[in-house]
């Protein structure tokens, strides 16, 4: 069972691999279409100014911020043989609702939708958090 923690992360890293893409497609079509110079681009800042449509690449960096730590808990739940059916549940349940965030962020994008579905997924990593720091505590208690 161990090794099952790790295709939650490599579902979250497909999940990313798909907002890349679509990061650039969109990006690219824009770039195309309106004419615009690709040095224009050279910073963050610069791309915001230009494109309309930077949906996608609000979400990729979405996807760079709170997931690390649910990569880290993964590996560390891993190492310490401490993957149970509650770990392995919250951890699908996490990528199911970063999936949901991603889908509701780069298509209609309402807020309060994408919002909620931000917040369960991290009180779900959070609770991750928690079972392995209190399972800790109950391994150097004894």
């Amino acid at each position: 069972m161990q090794i099952s923690i790790f295709w939650p992360t490599v579902s979250l890293v497909a999940i990313t691999a798909v907002i890349w893409t679509l990061m650039y497609v969109r990006r690219i079509s824009e770039i195309r279409h309106s004419g615009i110079h690709p040095q224009s681009f050279a910073t963050r800042n610069m791309i915001a100014n230009k494109l309309k449509d930077v949906t996608a690449a609000d979400n990729f960096s979405n996807l760079l911020e709170a997931p690390i730590l649910f990569y880290v808990i993964c590996l560390i739940l891993f190492v310490v043989d401490g993957v149970t059916q509650t770990q392995l549940f919250l951890a699908w349940t996490y990528v199911a609702l970063r999936a949901v965030h991603s889908l509701i962020h780069v298509t209609y994008n309402k807020v309060m939708h994408r919002w909620l579905a931000y917040v369960t997924s991290t009180l779900c990593l959070f609770v991750m958090w928690t079972l392995f720091a209190a399972a800790l505590y109950a391994r150097h208690a004894a």
